[in-house]
Protein backbone atom coordinates (compact mmCIF):
# COMPACT_ATOMS: atom_id res chain seq x y z
CA UNK A 1 0.00 0.00 0.00
CA UNK A 2 1.28 3.58 -0.95
CA UNK A 3 1.61 6.69 1.73
CA UNK A 4 -1.47 8.17 -0.36
CA UNK A 5 -3.23 4.55 -0.31
CA UNK A 6 -3.17 4.83 3.26
CA UNK A 7 -3.82 8.54 3.74
CA UNK A 8 -7.20 7.57 1.95
CA UNK A 9 -7.93 4.80 4.10
CA UNK A 10 -11.75 5.39 4.78
CA UNK A 11 -12.93 6.49 8.26
CA UNK A 12 -11.85 4.24 11.31
CA UNK A 13 -15.94 3.62 12.09
CA UNK A 14 -17.83 0.66 9.77
CA UNK A 15 -21.22 -0.89 10.53
CA UNK A 16 -22.08 -1.27 13.86
CA UNK A 17 -18.44 -0.79 15.18
CA UNK A 18 -17.78 1.76 17.56
CA UNK A 19 -14.53 4.31 17.23
CA UNK A 20 -13.40 3.01 20.63
CA UNK A 21 -13.69 -0.82 18.75
CA UNK A 22 -12.11 -0.01 15.71
CA UNK A 23 -8.84 1.93 17.45
CA UNK A 24 -8.82 -0.83 19.54
CA UNK A 25 -8.71 -3.59 16.30
CA UNK A 26 -5.91 -1.47 14.73
CA UNK A 27 -3.88 -1.37 17.53
CA UNK A 28 -3.80 -5.29 17.86
CA UNK A 29 -3.27 -5.88 14.19
CA UNK A 30 -0.57 -2.97 13.95
CA UNK A 31 1.16 -2.60 17.35
CA UNK A 32 3.58 -4.89 19.12
CA UNK A 33 1.75 -6.16 22.72
CA UNK A 34 3.91 -4.35 24.60
CA UNK A 35 1.55 -3.13 26.83
CA UNK A 36 -1.85 -4.55 28.62
CA UNK A 37 -4.06 -1.96 27.27
CA UNK A 38 -7.44 -1.18 28.61
CA UNK A 39 -10.29 -1.10 26.45
CA UNK A 40 -10.66 2.65 26.13
CA UNK A 41 -9.35 5.51 23.97
CA UNK A 42 -8.55 8.96 25.27
CA UNK A 43 -9.37 11.88 23.04
CA UNK A 44 -8.40 14.97 25.12
CA UNK A 45 -7.46 16.14 28.34
CA UNK A 46 -7.57 19.13 30.64
CA UNK A 47 -6.19 19.64 33.91
CA UNK A 48 -6.80 16.51 35.87
CA UNK A 49 -9.57 15.29 33.15
CA UNK A 50 -9.45 13.38 30.68
CA UNK A 51 -11.89 12.39 27.98
CA UNK A 52 -12.04 9.34 25.73
CA UNK A 53 -14.04 9.25 21.96
CA UNK A 54 -17.26 7.88 23.62
CA UNK A 55 -17.15 11.19 25.27
CA UNK A 56 -16.91 9.80 28.88
CA UNK A 57 -15.02 11.99 31.37
CA UNK A 58 -12.41 10.35 33.76
CA UNK A 59 -10.36 11.90 36.93
CA UNK A 60 -6.64 11.36 36.25
CA UNK A 61 -4.89 10.85 39.02
CA UNK A 62 -2.14 8.97 37.13
CA UNK A 63 -1.22 12.06 35.33
CA UNK A 64 0.19 9.77 32.72
CA UNK A 65 2.62 7.69 35.56
CA UNK A 66 3.64 11.17 36.56
CA UNK A 67 4.25 12.96 34.27
CA UNK A 68 1.63 16.16 33.48
CA UNK A 69 2.59 17.48 36.58
CA UNK A 70 0.57 20.73 35.73
CA UNK A 71 -1.94 19.26 33.85
CA UNK A 72 -3.38 18.35 30.58
CA UNK A 73 -3.38 20.96 27.99
CA UNK A 74 -2.20 23.65 30.04
CA UNK A 75 -2.72 27.25 28.39
CA UNK A 76 0.86 28.28 29.21
CA UNK A 77 2.37 24.97 28.00
CA UNK A 78 0.26 25.09 24.82
CA UNK A 79 1.54 28.51 23.88
CA UNK A 80 4.93 28.14 24.59
CA UNK A 81 4.89 24.48 22.14
CA UNK A 82 3.13 26.09 19.41
CA UNK A 83 4.97 29.53 19.67
CA UNK A 84 8.19 27.24 19.47
CA UNK A 85 6.80 25.30 16.78
CA UNK A 86 6.08 27.77 14.47
CA UNK A 87 9.62 28.98 14.96
CA UNK A 88 11.82 25.86 14.80
CA UNK A 89 11.04 22.33 16.51
CA UNK A 90 14.98 20.46 15.74
CA UNK A 91 18.59 20.95 15.02
CA UNK A 92 21.21 19.10 15.80
CA UNK A 93 23.07 19.20 18.29
CA UNK A 94 25.99 20.09 16.28
CA UNK A 95 24.86 23.57 16.69
CA UNK A 96 24.37 25.79 20.03
CA UNK A 97 20.65 25.89 21.24
CA UNK A 98 19.62 28.57 23.26
CA UNK A 99 16.74 27.19 24.94
CA UNK A 100 18.59 24.07 25.81
CA UNK A 101 21.41 26.62 27.56
CA UNK A 102 18.92 28.30 29.47
CA UNK A 103 16.73 24.93 31.05
CA UNK A 104 20.21 23.55 31.54
CA UNK A 105 21.37 26.55 33.93
CA UNK A 106 17.72 26.32 35.43
CA UNK A 107 17.78 22.82 35.92
CA UNK A 108 21.19 23.07 37.36
CA UNK A 109 20.08 25.73 39.64
CA UNK A 110 17.33 23.97 41.38
CA UNK A 111 19.33 20.81 41.64
CA UNK A 112 22.81 21.98 43.00
CA UNK A 113 24.07 20.36 40.39
CA UNK A 114 26.74 22.01 37.75
CA UNK A 115 26.10 19.77 34.35
CA UNK A 116 23.10 18.33 32.54
CA UNK A 117 23.11 15.71 29.51
CA UNK A 118 20.00 16.05 27.50
CA UNK A 119 17.82 13.08 25.64
CA UNK A 120 14.37 11.71 25.87
CA UNK A 121 13.25 9.71 28.49
CA UNK A 122 14.29 8.20 31.96
CA UNK A 123 15.56 4.99 31.18
CA UNK A 124 17.90 7.23 28.18
CA UNK A 125 19.13 9.25 31.41
CA UNK A 126 19.71 6.29 34.19
CA UNK A 127 22.08 5.16 30.93
CA UNK A 128 24.18 8.17 30.58
CA UNK A 129 24.51 7.97 34.32
CA UNK A 130 25.58 4.73 34.44
CA UNK A 131 28.50 5.58 31.16
CA UNK A 132 29.24 8.69 33.09
CA UNK A 133 30.12 6.82 36.54
CA UNK A 134 31.81 3.75 34.35
CA UNK A 135 33.87 6.48 32.62
CA UNK A 136 35.10 8.11 35.91
CA UNK A 137 35.83 5.11 38.19
CA UNK A 138 38.04 3.58 34.99
CA UNK A 139 39.68 6.87 34.85
CA UNK A 140 39.77 7.58 38.96
CA UNK A 141 40.34 3.95 39.80
CA UNK A 142 41.53 1.76 37.15
CA UNK A 143 40.42 -0.21 34.56
CA UNK A 144 39.59 -3.11 36.83
CA UNK A 145 36.69 -0.41 38.25
CA UNK A 146 33.74 -1.71 36.52
CA UNK A 147 30.70 -2.27 39.16
CA UNK A 148 28.14 -0.45 40.09
CA UNK A 149 25.57 -1.37 42.85
CA UNK A 150 21.52 -1.06 42.70
CA UNK A 151 19.01 -2.28 45.17
CA UNK A 152 16.52 -5.20 44.74
CA UNK A 153 13.13 -3.96 44.41
CA UNK A 154 14.25 -1.29 41.85
CA UNK A 155 13.29 0.13 38.87
CA UNK A 156 15.55 2.03 36.40
CA UNK A 157 14.37 1.33 33.03
CA UNK A 158 13.86 -0.72 30.20
CA UNK A 159 17.05 -1.10 28.12
CA UNK A 160 19.63 -3.85 28.68
CA UNK A 161 21.57 -1.76 30.93
CA UNK A 162 19.06 -0.46 33.12
CA UNK A 163 16.98 -3.35 32.76
CA UNK A 164 20.03 -4.89 34.35
CA UNK A 165 20.27 -1.92 37.24
CA UNK A 166 16.64 -2.86 37.98
CA UNK A 167 16.59 -5.45 40.60
CA UNK A 168 13.58 -7.50 39.96
CA UNK A 169 13.79 -10.94 38.41
CA UNK A 170 10.27 -10.44 36.12
CA UNK A 171 11.94 -7.58 34.16
CA UNK A 172 15.17 -9.13 33.43
CA UNK A 173 14.23 -12.72 33.29
CA UNK A 174 13.54 -12.39 29.26
CA UNK A 175 16.39 -10.86 28.35
CA UNK A 176 19.21 -12.70 30.24
CA UNK A 177 21.97 -12.55 29.71
CA UNK A 178 22.33 -9.76 31.35
CA UNK A 179 25.31 -6.64 31.14
CA UNK A 180 28.15 -7.81 33.04
CA UNK A 181 28.85 -5.35 36.22
CA UNK A 182 25.96 -4.86 38.31
CA UNK A 183 25.56 -6.14 42.05
CA UNK A 184 22.09 -5.73 44.28
CA UNK A 185 22.05 -4.70 47.58
CA UNK A 186 18.86 -4.76 49.93
CA UNK A 187 17.00 -1.48 50.98
CA UNK A 188 18.57 -0.80 54.98
CA UNK A 189 20.79 -3.40 55.09
CA UNK A 190 24.33 -1.17 55.39
CA UNK A 191 26.25 -4.13 56.81
CA UNK A 192 25.18 -6.19 53.64
CA UNK A 193 25.68 -2.73 51.34
CA UNK A 194 29.47 -2.13 52.78
CA UNK A 195 30.27 -5.73 51.82
CA UNK A 196 29.44 -4.83 47.91
CA UNK A 197 30.84 -1.76 47.55
CA UNK A 198 34.79 -2.70 46.86
CA UNK A 199 37.55 -1.52 45.05
CA UNK A 200 35.83 -3.16 41.65
CA UNK A 201 33.04 -0.19 42.39
CA UNK A 202 32.24 2.95 40.64
CA UNK A 203 28.56 3.88 42.07
CA UNK A 204 26.15 2.75 44.33
CA UNK A 205 22.55 3.86 42.21
CA UNK A 206 19.33 4.17 44.56
CA UNK A 207 15.74 5.32 44.30
CA UNK A 208 14.28 7.79 47.14
CA UNK A 209 11.02 5.95 46.62
CA UNK A 210 11.31 2.94 44.73
CA UNK A 211 8.26 3.09 42.57
CA UNK A 212 7.66 -0.12 40.73
CA UNK A 213 7.93 -2.38 44.78
CA UNK A 214 5.11 -0.38 46.40
CA UNK A 215 5.49 3.65 46.05
CA UNK A 216 8.18 2.50 49.01
CA UNK A 217 10.54 5.48 50.76
CA UNK A 218 14.19 4.17 50.90
CA UNK A 219 14.68 5.41 55.23
CA UNK A 220 16.19 8.77 55.56
CA UNK A 221 18.83 7.15 57.92
CA UNK A 222 19.53 4.83 55.36
CA UNK A 223 20.30 7.38 52.62
CA UNK A 224 22.63 9.25 55.13
CA UNK A 225 24.26 6.69 55.46
CA UNK A 226 24.95 5.74 51.85
CA UNK A 227 25.89 9.28 51.32
CA UNK A 228 28.77 8.98 53.88
CA UNK A 229 29.94 5.45 52.73
CA UNK A 230 29.83 6.54 48.98
CA UNK A 231 32.31 9.44 50.57
CA UNK A 232 34.56 7.02 52.37
CA UNK A 233 34.62 4.48 49.58
CA UNK A 234 35.38 7.25 46.57
CA UNK A 235 32.41 5.80 44.60
CA UNK A 236 29.57 8.55 43.05
CA UNK A 237 26.08 7.92 44.31
CA UNK A 238 23.27 8.38 41.36
CA UNK A 239 19.96 9.12 42.77
CA UNK A 240 17.10 7.97 40.02
CA UNK A 241 14.58 11.18 40.22
CA UNK A 242 12.73 9.81 37.37
CA UNK A 243 9.66 9.64 39.05
CA UNK A 244 10.00 11.18 42.25
CA UNK A 245 11.51 14.06 40.93
CA UNK A 246 10.09 17.83 39.46
CA UNK A 247 8.51 18.47 42.57
CA UNK A 248 6.17 15.35 42.98
CA UNK A 249 7.23 15.16 46.32
CA UNK A 250 7.44 18.73 47.53
CA UNK A 251 10.90 19.79 46.75
CA UNK A 252 12.37 19.49 43.94
CA UNK A 253 13.99 16.26 43.91
CA UNK A 254 13.34 13.87 46.59
CA UNK A 255 16.60 13.57 47.87
CA UNK A 256 16.46 17.45 49.17
CA UNK A 257 13.45 16.49 50.75
CA UNK A 258 15.77 13.89 52.78
CA UNK A 259 18.63 15.90 52.63
CA UNK A 260 21.58 14.29 50.93
CA UNK A 261 23.06 15.74 47.91
CA UNK A 262 24.06 13.29 44.76
CA UNK A 263 27.22 12.89 42.70
CA UNK A 264 24.59 12.31 39.65
CA UNK A 265 20.99 12.79 39.76
CA UNK A 266 18.42 11.65 36.57
CA UNK A 267 14.72 12.95 35.65
CA UNK A 268 12.21 12.89 33.17
CA UNK A 269 8.60 11.68 33.40
CA UNK A 270 7.40 15.34 34.81
CA UNK A 271 10.27 17.54 33.30
CA UNK A 272 8.30 18.68 30.13
CA UNK A 273 4.76 17.85 31.09
CA UNK A 274 4.57 14.74 28.90
CA UNK A 275 6.70 15.94 25.59
CA UNK A 276 9.67 13.13 25.67
CA UNK A 277 12.13 14.42 27.67
CA UNK A 278 14.82 13.29 30.14
CA UNK A 279 17.92 14.83 31.89
CA UNK A 280 21.30 13.50 33.79
CA UNK A 281 23.04 16.07 35.79
CA UNK A 282 26.12 16.11 37.39
CA UNK A 283 28.70 17.50 39.78
CA UNK A 284 32.34 17.35 40.19
CA UNK A 285 34.35 15.26 38.29
CA UNK A 286 31.27 13.52 37.00
CA UNK A 287 30.02 16.52 35.40
CA UNK A 288 33.28 16.80 33.13
CA UNK A 289 33.92 13.06 32.35
CA UNK A 290 32.29 12.68 28.83
CA UNK A 291 33.96 14.66 26.25
CA UNK A 292 32.85 14.56 22.51
CA UNK A 293 32.07 11.34 20.90
CA UNK A 294 31.36 9.84 24.27
CA UNK A 295 27.58 10.12 24.49
CA UNK A 296 24.82 11.81 22.34
CA UNK A 297 21.21 11.51 20.78
CA UNK A 298 19.60 13.03 17.82
CA UNK A 299 16.81 14.57 19.43
CA UNK A 300 18.02 15.25 22.95
CA UNK A 301 17.76 18.59 24.04
CA UNK A 302 15.66 19.79 20.77
CA UNK A 303 13.66 23.34 21.04
CA UNK A 304 10.32 22.23 21.26
CA UNK A 305 11.55 20.19 24.17
CA UNK A 306 13.39 22.71 25.60
CA UNK A 307 10.47 25.43 25.34
CA UNK A 308 8.08 22.75 26.67
CA UNK A 309 9.98 21.91 29.77
CA UNK A 310 10.96 25.57 30.66
CA UNK A 311 7.32 26.35 30.02
CA UNK A 312 6.87 23.13 32.82
CA UNK A 313 9.11 25.15 35.36
CA UNK A 314 7.94 28.57 34.94
CA UNK A 315 4.37 27.17 35.55
CA UNK A 316 5.83 25.77 38.64
CA UNK A 317 7.85 28.41 40.27
CA UNK A 318 4.61 31.02 39.30
CA UNK A 319 1.47 28.89 40.47
CA UNK A 320 3.81 27.39 43.63
CA UNK A 321 2.97 23.66 42.66
CA UNK A 322 5.60 22.59 45.11
CA UNK A 323 4.12 23.92 47.66
CA UNK A 324 1.03 22.62 46.44
CA UNK A 325 2.45 18.97 45.87
CA UNK A 326 2.74 19.26 49.58
CA UNK A 327 -0.54 20.77 50.78
CA UNK A 328 -2.54 18.65 48.58
CA UNK A 329 -0.55 15.18 49.53
CA UNK A 330 -1.24 15.80 53.09
CA UNK A 331 -5.20 16.66 52.21
CA UNK A 332 -4.97 13.59 50.42
CA UNK A 333 -3.07 11.42 52.53
CA UNK A 334 -5.61 12.41 55.55
CA UNK A 335 -8.63 11.26 53.25
CA UNK A 336 -7.64 8.39 52.52
CA UNK A 337 -6.68 7.96 56.36
CA UNK A 338 -10.32 8.64 57.31
CA UNK A 339 -11.41 6.09 54.76
CA UNK A 340 -8.83 3.09 56.17
CA UNK A 341 -10.29 3.88 59.86
CA UNK A 342 -14.03 3.83 59.22
CA UNK A 343 -13.15 0.11 57.26
CA UNK A 344 -10.63 -1.22 59.29
CA UNK A 345 -9.19 -4.29 57.61
CA UNK A 346 -8.63 -2.94 54.25
CA UNK A 347 -6.14 -0.32 54.21
CA UNK A 348 -2.23 -0.75 55.74
CA UNK A 349 -0.83 2.32 55.28
CA UNK A 350 -0.44 5.25 52.89
CA UNK A 351 2.93 5.45 51.81
CA UNK A 352 4.85 8.12 49.84
CA UNK A 353 5.66 11.65 49.84
CA UNK A 354 4.01 15.20 48.68
CA UNK A 355 1.37 13.30 45.52
CA UNK A 356 3.47 10.58 45.26
CA UNK A 357 1.33 7.98 47.63
CA UNK A 358 0.94 4.27 47.29
CA UNK A 359 -2.10 2.96 49.35
CA UNK A 360 -1.63 -0.36 50.93
CA UNK A 361 -4.12 -2.78 51.11
CA UNK A 362 -4.87 -5.96 53.24
CA UNK A 363 -6.13 -7.85 50.84
CA UNK A 364 -4.63 -8.72 47.20
CA UNK A 365 -6.93 -6.48 45.55
CA UNK A 366 -5.32 -3.96 43.78
CA UNK A 367 -6.36 -4.82 40.35
CA UNK A 368 -9.55 -5.29 40.82
CA UNK A 369 -10.01 -2.05 42.84
CA UNK A 370 -8.18 -0.47 39.80
CA UNK A 371 -11.07 -2.21 37.77
CA UNK A 372 -13.70 -0.61 39.95
CA UNK A 373 -12.16 2.99 39.75
CA UNK A 374 -11.54 3.19 36.46
CA UNK A 375 -15.18 1.83 35.83
CA UNK A 376 -16.50 4.76 37.97
CA UNK A 377 -14.34 7.02 36.15
CA UNK A 378 -11.09 7.58 37.50
CA UNK A 379 -7.55 6.57 36.91
CA UNK A 380 -5.17 5.19 39.05
CA UNK A 381 -2.48 2.05 38.61
CA UNK A 382 -2.55 -0.88 40.68
CA UNK A 383 1.61 -1.85 41.52
CA UNK A 384 1.25 -5.68 42.46
CA UNK A 385 -1.76 -6.80 44.17
CA UNK A 386 -1.29 -4.95 46.94
CA UNK A 387 -0.76 -1.44 46.38
CA UNK A 388 -2.68 1.16 44.60
CA UNK A 389 -0.47 3.99 43.18
CA UNK A 390 -1.68 7.65 43.20
CA UNK A 391 0.05 10.10 41.24
CA UNK A 392 -2.57 13.15 40.19
CA UNK A 393 -1.24 16.14 38.48
CA UNK A 394 0.54 18.67 40.98
CA UNK A 395 -2.31 21.27 40.27
CA UNK A 396 -4.90 18.56 41.33
CA UNK A 397 -7.80 20.70 43.78
CA UNK A 398 -8.88 20.08 47.36
CA UNK A 399 -12.39 19.20 45.58
CA UNK A 400 -10.71 16.34 43.42
CA UNK A 401 -8.70 14.82 45.64
CA UNK A 402 -12.55 14.28 47.43
CA UNK A 403 -13.98 13.40 44.57
CA UNK A 404 -11.06 10.70 44.02
CA UNK A 405 -11.74 9.47 48.16
CA UNK A 406 -15.46 9.32 47.75
CA UNK A 407 -14.82 6.68 43.98
CA UNK A 408 -12.52 4.84 46.64
CA UNK A 409 -15.01 4.32 49.55
CA UNK A 410 -17.28 3.31 47.02
CA UNK A 411 -15.20 0.91 45.36
CA UNK A 412 -13.86 -0.49 48.60
CA UNK A 413 -17.31 -0.96 49.79
CA UNK A 414 -18.51 -2.65 46.77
Amino acid sequence: MTLQQISDTPALTSGDQTETQAVVAMDAESIMSTYARQPIVISHGRGARLWDVEGREYLDFLAGIAVVGIGHSHPRFVAAITDQAARLTHISNLYHNELQARLARKLCTLTGMEKVFFCNSGAEANEAAIKIARKWGKATRGPDCFEIVTFLGSFHGRTMATVTATAQPKYQAPFAPLVPGFRYASIGDLEGLRSLVGPQTFAVMIEPIQRESGVTPVPIEFLRALRALCDEREVLLIVDEVQCGMGRTGRFLASQTMGITPDVVTMAKGIANGYPMGACLARGRAATTLVPGDHGSTFAGQPLACAAALATLDVMEDDRLLERATERGEYLRGLIAEIGQSLPGRITEVRGSGLMLGIGLVRPEARALFAALLQAGVIVNAVGDHTLRVLPPLIVSERECEEFARALRTALEG
